[in-house]
C-alpha cells in the first residue's frame, strides 16, 4: 500500500509487514552511553518495570541515554489483551506495597525532573489499582518536590471516583490514550469502547484542576484512513483534552495485528498542523512519536502556576 492511501487492512497478508523493510524514517540509531547504563542498572536494582522495555519502544536507546524512562507500575501482567500491545496479558500477581517508594527512589537516583508513570490494567482489583497508582505519584512528588509527573492511566472502567483519585494525586499531566480511530475499536481494543474512552477524557477534563492538562495519544498505520484520523482529533478536542500525540504503529510480534501502512512524515506533519488549528495547546506527530516520548517538552506550554484554557 502506498503511504497516505486508504486501505482495508483485512485484504493484506498477515505476514506482509513482517518481511517488508522499514522506510528510512523509521530506522533508529542504536547508541548507548553511561546514562543508558545507569538507567538500566537503577531499574534492575529496584526490580522495576518500564514501558520502554515491555512495549518494545523504538526510542528506548535515545530516552535511556538521556537519563529518562517511563515507569510501568501495578505489575507487568495486564488483565486485557489489546491486539497491538506487547505487554503480557493474563492473571496478575499481588501488588508490591513497596513499589511507590521504589519508584520515588529511582526518580531521585536518576535525577529525573519530569517523570512519566503508566500501568497495566488491573480489572482484578476492587479499585482497579487507582489507589496504588495515586500513591506512587504522591511518593514521587514527596521525595522529589522539583519533579513534575505525567501519568498515563488505564480507563479504570470509567469510574469517576478512580479518576478523581488520580487527579488528586497532583500529577501535572493526566494521560489516557485513545490509541485508534472509532472503526478499529471492536477488533483492536479489548474491553474498551470508543465512546467510553472519550468519556474518560471528558471526565478528566471536567474534574481536573485548572493547572492540570489532559493528554491522549493515537497510533497510525494500523488500519485507519486519513479522514478517520481527522475525525478522531475532532472528537478528542471536543472532550476538553488539550494535548495529543500521534505515532506510527509497529507490530511487536507476528501474533499481533499487522501493520496496514507506513505513514509518511508529511502526513504526520499535516495531522499536527490540523491539531494545532483546532486548539490543542500541545500536539506532536511523527513516525517515532509515542505518548511518553520526550514528554517533558509539554513543559514548554504547561506549568502548574498557569491555568490551562480548554
Amino acid at each position: 500500500m502506498s503511504c497516505g492511501a486508504n486501505h482495508d487492512a483485512k485484504t493484506q497478508s498477515p505476514e506482509r509487514d513482517w518481511v517488508l523493510r522499514k522506510p528510512d524514517w523509521l530506522k533508529v540509531k542504536l547508541a548507548t552511553n553511561p546514562a543508558y547504563a545507569n538507567v538500566r542498572a537503577t531499574i534492575g536494582k529496584g526490580a522495576l518495570n518500564t514501558v520502554c522495555e515491555e512495549a518494545n519502544c523504538p526510542n528506548i536507546n535515545e530516552c535511556w541515554s538521556a537519563g529518562t524512562a517511563t515507569f510501568m507500575i501495578l505489575g507487568e501482567i495486564c488483565t486485557r489483551a489489546c491486539a497491538f500491545c506487547a505487554v503480557t496479558s493474563g492473571k496478575p500477581f499481588a501488588l508490591d506495597p513497596r513499589e511507590p517508594g521504589k519508584v520515588a527512589e529511582a526518580v531521585e537516583k536518576l535525577g529525573i525532573k519530569f517523570a512519566v508513570i503508566t500501568s497495566v490494567d488491573r480489572d482484578d482489583l476492587d479499585d482497579l489499582g487507582a489507589e496504588a497508582f495515586a500513591e506512587t505519584v504522591e511518593a514521587v512528588r514527596a521525595r522529589n518536590p522539583e519533579c513534575e509527573v505525567e501519568v498515563l492511566i488505564p480507563d479504570f472502567q470509567g469510574r469517576p471516583e478512580a479518576l478523581q483519585r488520580i487527579i488528586d494525586s497532583g500529577a501535572l499531566v493526566l494521560g489516557f490514550n485513545m490509541e485508534v480511530v472509532e472503526s478499529l475499536y471492536p477488533d483492536v481494543r479489548f474491553k474498551h469502547t470508543y465512546q467510553g474512552s472519550l468519556n474518560v477524557l471528558r471526565t478528566l477534563a471536567e474534574l481536573k484542576q485548572p493547572w492540570q492538562t489532559v493528554k491522549t495519544a493515537a497510533m497510525a498505520g494500523i488500519g485507519e484512513t486519513d479522514d478517520e484520523m481527522y475525525r478522531l482529533l475532532d472528537d478528542i478536542r471536543a472532550t476538553g483534552t488539550e494535548a495529543v500525540a500521534i505515532g506510527q504503529y509497529l507490530r511487536p510480534t507476528k501474533k499481533h495485528r499487522p501493520i496496514d501502512r507506513f505513514v509518511t512524515p508529511d502526513t504526520f506533519a499535516k495531522w499536527k498542523e490540523y491539531a494545532d488549528s483546532i486548539g490543542f495547546i500541545h500536539a506532536v506527530a511523527g513516525p517515532l512519536v509515542r505518548s511518553s516520548y520526550r514528554a517533558e517538552r509539554i513543559l514548554e506550554n504547561v506549568d502548574r502556576r498557569t491555568p490551562v484554557s480548554s
